[in-house]
């Protein structure tokens, strides 16, 4: 393998290593996939207008998120089954050779049995880059275990179950274990129409579990129609959940939390008159309804709408540190990224979370030196230009 440069080349390097079951899982997204590639396409569309002759000679990238100090904008998105995605750290051989010439339960005995704690891996990797990890509701190892890799702030993304019981546990045990905040899922009162997972079935492997809800009664997982893994989530999250259930969570954690799933200015000013922390602009990486906008499209409209009342973040569809700018230009408090992790932990493991943050950070300091910005207060949305963009006025220039 040659040197990675980007983080564009782990999803390549993913694709050759895992099953296609595996790959198709993450990498897919609903019906025509539309939304999934304009996530990435709709950043190419907005161009920068960098300014000259500024003494960038310092950068200083950090920021305060809900109250905690990080080193960069940049935070982990939850992404579940991370141990599907890579089985050990250590382990560079292709996933897929486990594969060759054995049946699927054969393929994951022995892909279990080099099995390791993945989300233990990029909780590591996001406490060493002094930044946020967002821990799934369905992770393949527990909270508690996330926990015990030692220091570091975490959030914890929920879905609610129709059993509140278990939403309660969840959420309490969370606590318990030092977790910051609850990032609230609202996009999936049913599951998207995935269909490369309906042609392959994807199923959790024998030994493989969701730990959060291990023990829990959440039904069982029926392979009859859609994915085994997408119908033990259909059937279970609850199709009701309404505003009255935020206010309901917040009656029964401390815990800020964040509304995950919003794309329009008229969500976010319910979000804000319901006493939310904060706002995470996210399709669901294009796997819920196609044809909605980009999350960078929909980004300034919602930001709009929170009013500065609370902050706003963007998921989907970043790739680059000139990525991370545009949406800081257009709003956003920070981002966060998902897929480029699960790749990464398949191609590299920890080092290859590592590696994906510190390229992100090297990009984005990179981008604000060109552009003529020392601090994330100076970027600004005269530093970029959009198609939708009224013509511009020549702004008054001072030194």
């Amino acid at each position: 393998m040659g040197e990675i440069t980007n983080v564009n080349e782990y999803q390549a390097i993913a694709k050759e290593k895992l099953p296609k079951m595996a790959y198709d899982y993450y990498a897919s997204g609903a019906e025509d996939q539309w939304t999934l590639a304009e996530n990435r396409n709709a950043f190419s569309r907005i161009l920068f207008r960098p300014r000259i002759l500024i003494d960038v000679s310092k950068i200083d990238m950090t920021t305060t998120v809900l109250g905690f100090k990080i080193s960069m904008p940049i935070m982990i998105a939850p992404t579940g089954l991370q141990k599907m995605a890579h089985p050990d750290g250590k382990q560079r051989s292709s996933h897929k050779a486990l594969w060759t010439g054995r049946n699927m339960h054969d393929y994951w005995k022995g892909f279990q049995s080099v099995v390791k704690i993945r989300e233990c891996a990029t909780a590591r990797a996001a406490s060493a880059a002094g930044t946020i990890m967002t821990l799934s509701s369905g992770p393949t190892c527990s909270i508690e275990e996330v926990a015990s890799t030692g220091p570091g702030i975490r959030f914890f993304q929920l879905y609610v179950y129709k059993d509140r019981n278990v939403v309660s546990q969840l959420v309490r045990r969370a606590e318990r274990a030092g977790f910051k905040a609850i990032a609230l899922t609202v996009d999936t009162p049913r599951l998207g129409r995935r269909e490369s997972d309906i042609k392959n079935r994807p199923v959790l492997p024998p030994g493989l579990t969701l730990k959060n809800v291990e023990g829990l009664d959440l039904g069982k997982i029926d392979v009859a129609n859609d994915s085994g893994l997408a119908s033990l989530v259909a059937g279970q999250t609850d199709s009701t959940l309404s505003w009255k259930d935020v206010k309901w969570l917040q009656s029964i954690t401390s815990m800020p939390i964040l509304v995950k799933g919003v794309l329009t200015a008229e969500d976010a000013r319910i979000v804000v008159q319901s006493g939310a922390a904060g706002i995470i602009v996210s399709n669901h990486g294009g796997r819920q309804l196609d044809y909605v906008p980009s999350t960078i499209m929909a980004l300034e409209e919602v930001v709009k709408g929170a009013q500065g009342r609370v902050p706003v973040f963007l998921d989907g569809g970043v790739r680059r540190g000139t990525d991370v700018f545009k949406a800081l230009a257009l709003g956003a408090a920070g981002i966060f990224i998902g897929r480029p992790v699960v790749f990464s932990l398949a191609s590299e493991g920890e080092a290859g979370v590592r590696k994906v943050l510190q390229m992100l950070r090297d990009e984005f300091e990179l981008t604000m030196a060109l552009s003529g910005c020392r601090s994330l207060s100076e970027i600004t949305r005269n530093h970029i230009v959009t198609e939708w963009d009224a013509p511009r006025g020549l702004p008054s220039a001072r030194l």
